[in-house]
């Protein structure tokens, strides 16, 4: 099936901006680098989730779902954009947080208190779980409230944490359309993509994309976030690139050797920011103008900034850089506190 004929419903402003980043490229002598600003795109203060929420969103009305159940990190970006669509579209949204709940909203629990979702679920373990730990957690409370809107003649329609991996494969496959179409405008094709690896689908989309519109020719770089080991990571994007294949029926089915899993810039761990990454930031403020966030594309930008050092990014290489979005942890209380005192320390 083409993937033009999905059920999609528009939520974001699409095709988000290109932008040649003239001055980083100065700086640092390598390759052309352009940014896709998917922090743009029109909804909740953006980010790279509403891609995918445009799908599942639409599997959601096409089920009669009246509210939407979503799971997340007290600084989820998923969580705050799934809201926003669900205002957008006249729906109601109750939240499955992972942790405790905070004295004071900051960053994007305070956006997501602004949204007003119906309800916020609060799931704290005590000790130190392991991320299935929290998964089954936050997917059984996910469930008992299904269970409870049911009875109260509520059609509710869970979406998982980042989506669901084929919704993130199709969002992110049309990205890559878009960014050969705005490079096609200025005589140009891409050789890299660089993104950054969460919950993975946004990878299994770009690659999807890059095989289907560049034929294979632009390669995916995927820099992990996560403490998710390489090849748990590496298998997982491969699973989901099969059920892409097998779902779209493809003739020409996306190889597993294209994905590339780069593993050396997470750092202390997931939402751990490391000097690298606040590096990262200051360069891109003070040479573009442009704010990264310390989760997500800082540690990602790092990576770049690595990759272009070490000559792996090449000076004939048309690198284009995803901006996943994200601004607002930069606002959450522990991120800003890092990040200023990171500033005094360099001054």
């Amino acid at each position: 099936m083409q993937i033009g004929n999905m059920d999609r419903i528009r939520l974001g402003l699409f095709p988000t901006p290109l932008q040649e980043l003239t001055q980083l490229a100065k700086h640092l002598g390598g390759p052309r680098i352009f940014i896709k600003r998917d922090d743009m795109n029109g909804l909740g203060l953006g980010g790279n989730k509403l891609r995918k929420l445009e799908y599942a969103f639409a599997e959601a009305q096409s089920q009669g779902a009246t509210t939407v159940i979503t799971i997340g990190g007290l600084q989820s970006n998923h969580v705050r954009l799934t809201t926003a669509a669900a205002n957008r579209l006249g729906m109601k949204t109750v939240l499955i947080l992972r942790g405790a709940k905070p004295e004071r909203p900051s960053g994007n629990l305070l956006v997501d208190e602004m949204l007003g979702p119906e309800e916020i679920h609060y799931v704290d373990i005590d000790g130190h779980p392991e991320k299935g730990e929290w998964d089954e957690v936050s997917a059984q409370k996910a469930e008992k409230v299904a269970e409870r809107l049911r009875a109260a003649g509520e059609t509710p329609f869970i979406i998982p944490n980042g989506c669901a991996a084929f919704h993130g494969a199709l969002g992110y496959s049309g990205c890559v359309l878009e960014i050969v179409a705005q490079l096609r405008e200025q005589g140009l094709a891409p050789t890299k993509i660089v993104a950054a690896i969460g919950t993975s689908s946004m990878l299994t989309g770009l690659l999807l994309g890059t095989h289907l519109y560049t034929h294979g020719e632009a390669e995916v770089l995927g820099i992990s976030v996560v403490s998710t080991p390489k090849d748990e990571l590496t298998a997982k994007i491969c699973g989901q690139l099969d059920e892409a294949n097998r779902r779209l029926a493809l003739s020409h089915p996306v190889p597993h050797e294209a994905v590339r899993v780069l593993d050396a810039y997470v750092g202390e761990g997931y939402g751990i920011p490391s000097d690298a990454t606040y590096e990262a930031l200051v360069l891109l403020a003070r040479s573009e103008g442009l704010v990264l966030d310390p989760v997500y594309t800082g540690k990602t930008m790092a990576g770049l900034i690595d990759l272009t050092q070490r000559g792996e990014l090449a000076a004939d290489d048309v690198v284009v850089f995803i901006h996943t979005g994200g601004i607002p942890g930069l606002f959450a209380d522990e991120k800003t506190a890092g990040v200023a005192g990171y500033l005094e320390s360099a001054a």
